[in-house]
């Protein structure tokens, strides 16, 4: 499993949105240009999270984008299922011998799978609300810090 940098992005500009939405929408000018990303490249990965069900637009001057649901109810797991369609380490097509397909069942079940399930498992306890949080704490502590 390899996230790539759509996925990145997405998370990233997903915890400036649920962090600067408090007052209504986010353009993504704002968001590309706190987080320097390309607009256009955001614009498609707000298109796939928009088609999603992760984000809501709104057209016009005071347009932009908000979440569709509370920063606790979206997941990792949701966020990196629409932006990279698949979280998980895909099973090797062998067709060869029976020592090649022995093999190959023996990293699947082994190894893919148990790791596709502990993946799983840790995209989904991880909300978007847990990531704001961290970034805040990160963030303030970051900021508090006194340098000579």
């Amino acid at each position: 499993m390899k996230i790539s940098t759509k996925g990145r992005y997405g998370v990233r500009a997903l915890i400036d949105l649920a962090v600067n939405s408090a007052n209504g929408h986010v353009s993504l000018v704002n968001i590309a240009n706190r987080n320097q990303i390309s607009v256009h490249y955001l614009e498609h990965v707000f298109s796939s999270l928009k088609r999603s069900g992760i984000v809501k637009s709104v057209k016009g001057a005071q347009g932009g984008y908000v979440l569709a649901d509370a920063p606790e109810h979206i997941t990792a797991e949701q966020i990196l299922l629409a932006l990279e369609g698949s979280c998980s380490i895909e099973r090797e097509t062998v067709n060869g011998d029976a020592l090649c397909e022995t093999v190959s069942k023996v990293m699947d079940g082994m190894l893919w799978e148990r790791i596709n399930e502990e993946n799983r498992k840790i995209l989904s306890s991880v909300t978007l609300a847990d990531l704001v949080n961290e970034f805040t704490r990160l963030y303030e502590t970051e900021q508090s810090m006194y340098y000579i």
